[in-house]
């Protein structure tokens, strides 16, 4: 639950009163155009920025309160996709299974993320020799490692030509189910 979200930068208000509900199971987009606050809104979610009021709930834990416990159940991806460019697929999934502190599933969390995500014939190549497509697919991959309960994905297929832009929005589809 998103209760009264607000926030303002240099005296200009970005996000205004913002309050919606998310059933589980359920996806919402967040539509508008460029300056309507929507990445500030994810961004305020993710716990990444801080409302200047207003109640962020993520399956029922108060972010305020409990910001670590609320950030674990959540699988983000930026608008900016930050990879390291001179790692290798599999080799950027460990690293950024290592804040999730898996454990003895890191390897399976790692080569599950990798199949769901069709990296299959990438994870031995460096992050720099793919396609934007592919990068889209190693974020997406990052953000699922841990097997979040909330998925947050802001702008995945900016960018893309029409054949990666289908084939993103078709592994969403699926990972949504």
């Amino acid at each position: 639950n998103i209760v009264d979200l607000n926030k303002k930068y240099d005296g200009k208000k970005v996000v205004n009163s913002v309050s919606f509900e998310i059933p589980k199971g359920k996806v919402l987009s967040l539509i508008g155009p460029n300056g309507a606050g929507k990445s500030t809104t994810m961004k305020i979610i993710t716990g990444f920025l801080s409302p200047d009021n207003g109640n962020v709930f993520i399956c029922g834990i108060d972010a305020k309160k409990n910001p670590i416990e609320a950030k674990r159940i959540i699988g983000y991806l930026p608008e900016h996709n930050p990879l390291y460019l001179d790692m290798y697929v599999k080799e950027y999934l460990d690293f950024a299974s290592s804040f999730y502190k898996l454990g003895k599933l890191k390897n399976t969390a790692i080569n599950n993320v990798i199949e769901q995500t069709g990296l299959q014939n990438e994870y031995k190549k460096k992050i720099r020799q793919l396609s934007k497509g592919y990068r889209q697919r190693v974020g997406l991959a990052q953000a699922l490692i841990h097997n979040p309960r909330v998925l947050i994905l802001d702008e995945p297929t900016t960018g893309l030509d029409p054949k990666q832009l289908i084939e993103i929005r078709d592994l969403i589809k699926n990972i949504g189910k």
